[in-house]
């Protein structure tokens, strides 16, 4: 494997190329906004990320497809919270907090990780069993007196002539002391009026589960909690992303009850109008919990049909009362890997086929 290691000065105000191998090119810029940014491109499509600011996947684009949310940021920020630069397609929600914070929670919305300084950021060239591939790998030394000391290493795959490609988070403890894990792969699809959910799971009130509890920024409107109990009878409503349908200000599920392949790889797609699809796809041993958050208003256009992480949003306190923050012991290191993007017509058929008979 090649190791070509980036540094800052490389990123200049108009994008140049820098790697051409294989069916995959990789070129450099700077937004306006100052936020370095770097583009893996194949035959089918590209994707821009952020190497120095969490390893965010800004954007996502394949047969000419836009697949990121719609928002009000037309370009990354240079932000210390999510909330402000929050249009991306992809970024890594946790590690030592997750979630929204809830009354006696202090932690920033989705933890420390989403928009982190990376210390160092590298492009390696390579093959493993599936091909030939392109990876963005960053780098990041968490350490806090008195408090956890990590190494995270975020990572995206890109390889020639697929549409598919993989967001990986490696956490390693290298501290004294036993480490608290909350991790989410907040990935953030645009919202697209009529497409279909397509789950392993039934459309029952046991495995779509509303979130009732709702956090303390979000508006409660009369209408708005009154769909919440329509949806808590029937989240049926909510498989087909109808155009006259509400989704504001949010609509929120626990998914359950997910069924996987043999090599314990959960699929869920949503499925556009034209036939084609977009992917997400993870292992339910590494993630045993799976969220979907969908949104639609004149700002904000997204429709997260699943996220998968370790722990639900509802914040530290919350989470470590129900058991669900895992715990990292001195030394030991924890892998998690999504696989998502772009399924044409016939790849989309063939899913819809494959997660029904799961």
């Amino acid at each position: 494997m090649t190791c070509v290691h980036l540094f800052r000065a490389l990123f200049g105000e108009r994008e140049r190329a820098f790697i051409e191998t294989g069916g995959v090119q990789v070129s450099l810029f700077r937004y306006d906004t100052g936020v370095e940014a770097v583009r893996l491109a194949n035959a089918l499509g590209y994707v821009i990320v952020l190497p120095y600011m969490g390893q965010m996947v800004w954007d996502v684009s394949f047969a000419g497809v836009c697949m990121t949310m719609g928002s009000m940021f037309a370009a990354p920020r240079p932000a210390a919270t999510i909330v402000e630069t929050y249009g991306c397609y992809a970024y890594h929600s946790g590690l030592l907090r997750n979630g929204n914070p809830g009354p006696h929670d202090t932690h920033a919305p989705h933890g420390e990780m989403p928009c982190a300084p990376m210390q160092s950021a590298s492009i390696e060239l390579g093959t493993d069993a599936e091909g030939a591939f392109v990876r963005l790998v960053s780098e990041r030394e968490y350490i806090m007196g008195f408090g956890a000391h990590y190494v995270a290493r975020p990572t995206v795959t890109l390889r020639p002539g697929v549409s598919l490609f993989d967001i990986a988070m490696h956490v390693a403890n290298v501290g004294g002391a036993p480490m608290d894990l909350m991790y989410m792969c907040h990935i953030n699809p645009i919202f697209v009026e009529d497409a279909r959910i397509v789950q392993p799971a039934p459309w029952t009130p046991e495995s779509v589960r509303v979130r009732t509890a709702i956090p303390l920024h979000v508006p409660k409107p009369p209408e708005f909690l009154a769909q919440i109990a329509d949806l808590e009878r029937y989240p049926q409503g909510m498989e087909i992303l109808d155009a006259v349908q509400s989704y504001f200000p949010e609509q929120v599920f626990y998914l359950y009850d997910l069924h996987a392949d043999a090599a314990g790889d959960t699929h869920l797609m949503l499925r556009r109008p034209e036939g084609d699809g977009f992917l997400i796809s993870y292992d339910l041993k590494k993630f045993p919990q799976t969220v979907r958050w969908l949104m639609r208003n004149a700002d904000q256009r997204v429709a997260a049909f699943a996220l998968p992480a370790t722990c639900l949003p509802e914040g530290y306190t919350a989470e470590k009362a129900a058991g669900r923050v895992q715990s990292l012991a001195p030394g030991a290191s924890a892998d998690f890997t999504v696989r998502t993007g772009y399924l044409d017509s016939a790849a989309a058929a063939a899913m819809d086929h494959t997660i029904r008979s799961l």
